[in-house]
C-alpha cells in the first residue's frame, strides 16, 4: 500500500443442481459458485449470492474481511452489508446470527442451499463519521463507475478458505470491464443488453487479489517488453485519459523492468486509476493498494497533468516494487493471512519500506530524474520521519501495527523505512566494492523463497546477516530491532555527499515534508501552526500562527474534507488568484494574492567537492550499479 499527500462455467453447473456427494468431513469440494448482479443496484447496493454447496455440518460461519493484506489498518467490510439471509433447499428462510461486525452464525448448514446480502459501497460515506477502508481498498457503486474490490462483495466460509470460487458477474453490456482475474467464459442475454462474465479463482486469496473495474471507463492496452499493461481510468469529468498517461507509465514500467532485471514478473499487470472529483461525497484516501498482478490507484481528478505524471510515478511505482517484498519474499503472517484474527510480521521496514526505496532510488538509476532531485527526495524523507517517534523499534511496531502508539506512526514505513533500505544499501555496496546492494539481496530471498514459500519472522534477520556481512546485522539489531535512531551522514559521508542548511522550496502546506496546518478536533477546525511563519507565502501575505482556515477559494473548510481542500493546494500554479479566509481570535482575515513560490529553511544534500575516488566510486554503485 502506499498512501500520498501525508486485485468456468462448468464448475457452476456442477453447483447449480444443488445436489451432493460428499468427498470430506466439511462439504462437497466443488466451487462456491458467487455472483455479483450489477443490473439490479437499488440505493447504491449491489446484491451478492453464494452458493457453497452442501455441507454435511450443524453450523457454519460466514465472513466479511475485517482487514485486507497490504491495509494494516482495520476496514470491517462487514458494516457495509445489508439484509443478511440465508435459504434452504425448498427457498425457506434459515435463522442466522450476526455474531459481530464481519460475522454470521449459520445454523441448520446441512440445510442450507445459499446466502444471499446487498453491499454499499464506501466511497459514498468516506466523509462521515462512519469508519471506512483506505479508498484504494474500498468500493465504488455508481451507474457510470464501479471499484470492485471484491473483498468488499464476497466473503468466506471459515472451513473453506482454500475450495475453489465460480464467479459470475451481470452488467449490463454497454459496460467497459477489466479484471485482473482471467476471464473464465462470456454469455450474452437474448435481447443483447445484459453479459454475464464468469470467473474462476483457486481459493479465496485469488477473490482478495484480483480487483475488478466496470463501467465507463477510458482503457489502454500495450507492452512493456513481454509484460502486458491493462490502464483502466475511470474520470467522470473527463479530465484525464488513458492515451494522456500512457506514456508516463510506459516509461516508468520500462525502467522499472530494466532495474529489476531477471527477478521474476507477471505476463499481465493491470493498473486501475479512478480520479475522484471534487465533490463532497468523493472518496479522499488517496494512495495505491498492491496485488500480486495489479493494483488500484486513488488520485484527485483535478490534478494537473504532471502533478499527476508525479503521482502516477511515486504510486504505482511502489506497488508494482511489491512484486518483490511482499509478494515474492513474506513471512508466515502474510502468506497465512487471517483476515478476521490478523497477526502482523515484524518487517514492514522491509515490505514497505524497502518497496518505497526501489520506487524512489529506480528513477535516478534509469535516469528519469536527476541526481540532485534523488537527494532532495532523501532529504524530504529525513524531514518528514523526524515527526515521528524516532527511538520507537521498527520491528515492534510492525507486530503491533493496529495498536497505538504505533498505528499513528504507521507512516514512518514510508519514510524511515525507505531510508532504512538506503542504509543497507550503502553498507552493503561498501562491504562488497560496490557489487551488492539491496536489490541482489532481494534477489537471493526471492530465490530462496518466493512466492509460495514464507520465511520464519524471527529468524529472517539472521538469515539475512548470514547471507550478508556482519555490519547488515549489527545495523539491523541497532537500528531496525534496537530503538537507536540513525545518523545519516555518516552513510552520506560513506557515498561522498554532505548535509548543508540554506532555503528550499516547499509547498503551501508542509515546510520541507512537515505539515503547518493542525486540526482541532474539539472546535471542528484547522488552523496554522507556528511553522506558518517560516513558509514564506503564507508569511509574506500575513497568515499568523492559531489562525483558523475558514474558506479556501470559496469552499469552507472542515475536519471532514480537509486532505481534498488542502490536497487542492498542490494544483496551484504561479501567478492564480487564490482567496482565503481566515479566523484569528474571533476577527475575520482575508488574504487574496496571486500564487508565488514557497520556501522554507531546510537542509540540502549536496556532493562533497573533493571526494575521494573511494567515495566517489562508492556513490557510483550505489547509483548506477
Amino acid at each position: 500500500m502506499k498512501k500520498t499527500l501525508a486485485k468456468i462455467s462448468i464448475g457452476v453447473l456442477l453447483i447449480g443442481c444443488g445436489t451432493s456427494n460428499p468427498t470430506n468431513d466439511i462439504a462437497t469440494n466443488v466451487p462456491i459458485a458467487t455472483a455479483i448482479d450489477l443490473t439490479q443496484v437499488k440505493d447504491d447496493k449491489v446484491p451478492v449470492t453464494i452458493d457453497p454447496g452442501r455441507f454435511i455440518q450443524d453450523t457454519v460461519n460466514y465472513r466479511i474481511p475485517k482487514v485486507v493484506q497490504g491495509t494494516y489498518a482495520v476496514s470491517d467490510f462487514g458494516k457495509f452489508v445489508d439484509d443478511f439471509k440465508a435459504y434452504d433447499y425448498q427457498g425457506n428462510e434459515i435463522k442466522t446470527e450476526k455474531k459481530d461486525t464481519n460475522t454470521w452464525l449459520i445454523t441448520n448448514a446441512k440445510q442450507l442451499d445459499k446466502i444471499s446480502y446487498l453491499v454499499n459501497d464506501t466511497y459514498d460515506i468516506e466523509n462521515t463519521d462512519i469508519g471506512t477502508p483506505f479508498s484504494p481498498s474500498g468500493t465504488n457503486i455508481e451507474p457510470e463507475n464501479y471499484v470492485l474490490n471484491l473483498h468488499g462483495f464476497i466473503g468466506y466460509f471459515d472451513v473453506l478458505k482454500n475450495n475453489q470460487y465460480a464467479l459470475e458477474v451481470k452488467a449490463p453490456s454497454e459496460m467497459k470491464r477489466t479484471s485482473a482475474l482471467p476471464n473464465a467464459g462470456t454469455t450474452v442475454s437474448e435481447d443483447k443488453t445484459v453479459t454475464t462474465d464468469k470467473y474462476l479463482a483457486t481459493r479465496y486469496f485469488e477473490i482478495t487479489d484480483n480487483p475488478m473495474m466496470y463501467g465507463n471507463l477510458d482503457v489502454e492496452e500495450f507492452m512493456v517488453g513481454d509484460i502486458k499493461i491493462v490502464l483502466s481510468i475511470y474520470s467522470p469529468n473527463k479530465v484525464h485519459t488513458a492515451a494522456k498517461i500512457k506514456e508516463t507509465v510506459f516509461k516508468m514500467m520500462k525502467g522499472q523492468k530494466a532495474y529489476l532485471g531477471d527477478i521474476n514478473s507477471t505476463p499481465r499487470y493491470d493498473i486501475y486509476l479512478y480520479l475522484a472529483p471534487s465533490t463532497e461525497n468523493a472518496p479522499t484516501g488517496f494512495g495505491a493498494l498492491e496485488h500480486h498482478t495489479s493494483t488500484v490507484v486513488v488520485l484527485p481528478e483535478q490534478m494537473p497533468d504532471e502533478a499527476l505524471a508525479s503521482a502516477m510515478i511515486d504510486v504505482v511505482s511502489h506497488e508494482f516494487f511489491h512484486i518483490v517484498t511482499p509478494l515474492s519474499v513474506h513471512s508466515e503472517d502474510v502468506h497465512y493471512f487471517d483476515y478476521d484474527k490478523p497477526t502482523f510480521s515484524k518487517h514492514l521496514w522491509m515490505y514497505e519500506g524497502v518497496t518505497e526505496y526501489f520506487a524512489t532510488l529506480f528513477q535516478v538509476n534509469q535516469g528519469l530524474v536527476e541526481e540532485q532531485e534523488f537527494y532532495d527526495k532523501i532529504m524530504g524523507k529525513i524531514q518528514s520521519a523526524s515527526g515521528f517517534d524516532d527511538t520507537m523499534s521498527f520491528t515492534v511496531m510492525s507486530e503491533n501495527i493496529l495498536d497505538q502508539p504505533y498505528a499513528s506512526n504507521y507512516v514512518n514505513v514510508y519514510e524511515k523505512g525507505a531510508l532504512i533500505g538506503m542504509c543497507i544499501d550503502i553498507l552493503m555496496r561498501e562491504e562488497s566494492n560496490g557489487n551488492r546492494g539491496i536489490l541482489s539481496l532481494m534477489k537471493e530471498l526471492s530465490l530462496k523463497y518466493g512466492k509460495n514459500k514464507p520465511f520464519n519472522d524471527d529468524s529472517i534477520i539472521e538469515e539475512i546477516t548470514a547471507m550478508t556481512y556482519p555490519a547488515i546485522g549489527e545495523f539491523l539489531k541497532t537500528h531496525v530491532v534496537g530503538k537507536t535512531p540513525i545518523n545519516y551522514e555518516e552513510f552520506f559521508k560513506k557515498v561522498g555527499l554532505s548535509v548543508a542548511s540554506e532555503r528550499v522550496e516547499t509547498n503551501y502546506i508542509q515546510n520541507s515534508g512537515v505539515l503547518i496546518v493542525a486540526g482541532n478536533q474539539e472546535k471542528g477546525t484547522i488552523f496554522f501552526t507556528d511553522l506558518v511563519s517560516d513558509n514564506s507565502f503564507w508569511a509574506d501575505n500575513g497568515a499568523k500562527p492559531n489562525d483558523d482556515i475558514v474558506e479556501v477559494n470559496g469552499t469552507k473548510l472542515t475536519l471532514q474534507n480537509a486532505n481534498n481542500v488542502l490536497g487542492s493546494t498542490f494544483q496551484w500554479q504561479e501567478g492564480d488568484d487564490i482567496e482565503v479566509k481566515l479566523n484569528r481570535a474571533g476577527e475575520e482575515v482575508i488574504i487574496k494574492a496571486k500564487v508565488t513560490k514557497s520556501f522554507t529553511k531546510g537542509k540540502k544534500l549536496k556532493v562533497i567537492n573533493d571526494s575521494t575516488k573511494e567515495q566517489t566510486a562508492l556513490r557510483e554503485a550505489w547509483l548506477k550499479g
